[in-house]
């Protein structure tokens, strides 16, 4: 299989290359990823929807990847608590590897057919779950049997990746395709490919969230009051919504502990 994203970089003696024309070329075949993420839209929406549907079930969201695509999804997932007050428990992200390939490469940890299933299964995926495979390349081993395994036992997959007619599309019940195309340094799909899954990601992840009731307005009314930055920032939510000065916005907002309960308990007499 021809792998786009393992072609050859259309620029050559980058090495000889002045720094800002280096970061020019970058910049330009970053302003492609867009572009490319725009014409997915329809793939992400029918994965976004379906992970709703999954949700409102209780069921739950899992990434798994390897290198720079395990660590995307694990960024995704570690976001989602803070940003939208919800369990841990509610979107998942594994890296071939273990914990420890997050900074580290763990060699040949991608390369397992049975390691992505048993990390699945010490988190009890069911039916219920949808596991989304993310892979730049598509043919990551640990994404691809994770995905067949899963598939093997009725529980629902999606994908996200850069290459046309990639093994991990075939098993996935609702794939993301999105095409970004030979990388500025050949192979190097942190570059372009990482960006359009990090983009997706963003896309899957806030949709999803909204729909499931976790914004209200265009605010995180359920965010984790987890520094100064977000007191502060839930304080001005509560003001804006009650008419209450700082201090007493930012008391009832300790008090109740994030910005929908104290709105919700806010008695104007």
């Amino acid at each position: 299989m021809e792998k786009i994203t393992e072609s050859a970089s259309r620029y050559r003696s980058l090495e000889k290359m002045p720094v800002a024309e280096l970061l020019t070329h970058i910049n330009a075949e970053d302003k492609t990823v867009p572009t490319a993420v725009e014409k997915a839209i329809p793939q992400i929406e029918a994965l976004v929807e379906v992970i709703v549907l999954r949700m409102r079930a209780g069921g739950r969201l899992f990434y798994i990847g390897a290198g720079t695509s395990g660590r995307l999804g694990i960024l995704d997932a570690s976001e989602i608590p803070p940003t939208y007050g919800v369990p841990p428990a509610w979107v998942v992200g594994l890296i071939a590897g273990g914990d420890g390939a997050i900074r580290k490469a763990v060699e040949g940890a991608e390369d397992s057919p049975t390691q992505a299933w048993d990390d699945l299964c010490a988190h009890r995926v069911d039916a219920q779950d949808l596991v989304v495979g993310i892979a730049a390349s598509g043919t990551t081993p640990y994404v691809v049997q994770g995905l067949r395994a899963c598939r093997d036992r009725g529980i629902a997959t999606g994908c996200i990746t850069c290459n046309p007619g990639a093994p991990v599309l075939a098993e996935a019940d609702f794939p993301v395709l999105v095409v970004t195309g030979p990388e500025f340094v050949t192979g190097s799909t942190r570059m372009k490919a990482g960006t359009a899954q990090k983009l997706v990601l963003n896309m899957i992840s806030t949709a999803a969230m909204i729909r499931l009731g976790r914004v209200q307005d265009n605010k995180m009314v359920d965010m984790q009051l987890s520094n100064n930055k977000l007191v502060d920032r839930g304080t001005q939510m509560v003001m804006q919504a009650t008419g209450l000065d700082y201090a007493a916005a930012q008391q009832l907002l300790l008090q109740y502990g994030n910005v929908r309960e104290a709105v919700l308990a806010f008695d104007p007499k």
